[in-house]
């Protein structure tokens, strides 16, 4: 296997102040951090990118990241996290590999930002990767906050959706524990080679993206893989009121 020589990569955390569920959660701070700041300090402990800024177009969001002492880019307004992203990435032609955070995942492992990096690094003609963890509750299969991925034998992506899948036509609890699992919960960490991710910015949304809103099925509409990476252990978004309080109190403890 050819591998490239060592890629220069960044993150970029994609910031938007509303949310439908939960309105402007990326500034709640009861536990004495905005979840942006915590996102942003967990994410800064990856070894492999060279920096990390947030994008956003609020200057809200804007002033919270500097308040901290964190990075920001000012963007236009923009469809999706992808599609902000990619307006940091047209400036910055000196990179190899976007690495796109959602600001909403506290807990996010340093560990898995280096991983996404990492599969592109070892797989030169591949273009984006994603990460995966073990489903191993029905609540968690049935929930469509948690979104789903199911892939092949190579690590590439079938189908992502809020649904279950594969759906179980009879509920067993040994499908639960199979090794190597069966149901993958997907996890909102994506790596891309630069230049594909501002072409991917171009392209128009797709069918099934508009149905599920998940916007990483824009990539498997348009013919092109997205690596699977399996990790441990999934970190829990932020996307309710409910996930919040889960949060704070585990902080507190």
């Amino acid at each position: 296997m050819s591998r490239l020589p060592t890629q220069k990569s960044y993150v970029v955390i994609p910031a938007r102040l509303e949310s439908k569920r939960l309105p402007r959660k990326l500034l709640l701070r009861e536990t004495g951090k905005s979840v942006l700041q915590h996102t942003y300090e967990a994410a800064s402990a990856a070894t492999k990118p060279l920096g990390i800024c947030v994008a956003t177009d609020h200057p809200d969001i804007a002033a919270e990241v500097r308040s901290f002492g964190g990075c920001v880019v000012m963007t236009q307004a923009a469809t999706s996290g992808t599609d902000r992203v990619a307006q940091v990435a047209r400036e910055r032609q000196d990179l190899d590999i976007i690495v796109n955070v959602q600001g909403d995942e506290p807990e996010i492992a340093a560990s898995s930002i280096d991983q996404a990096i990492r599969m592109l690094e070892d797989h030169p003609r591949e273009v984006m990767a994603t990460l995966a963890t073990p489903i191993r509750q029905w609540d968690r299969l049935d929930d469509p906050a948690c979104v789903k991925v199911v892939f092949d034998r190579s690590a590439k992506a079938l189908y992502f959706s809020r649904s279950a899948i594969p759906y179980p036509r009879v509920r067993n609890e040994l499908l639960l524990k199979a090794e190597p699992a069966i149901f993958f919960q997907h996890i909102g960490v994506y790596a891309y080679r630069r230049d594909f991710l501002v072409w991917l910015a171009e392209l128009p949304m797709g069918e099934f993206e508009k149905v599920e809103g998940l916007e990483q099925l824009r990539v498997l509409e348009a013919g092109f893989d997205i690596l699977v990476g399996v990790v441990d252990q999934a970190t829990r978004g932020i996307d309710t009121i409910e996930d919040y309080r889960a949060f704070v109190s585990q902080m507190q403890t």
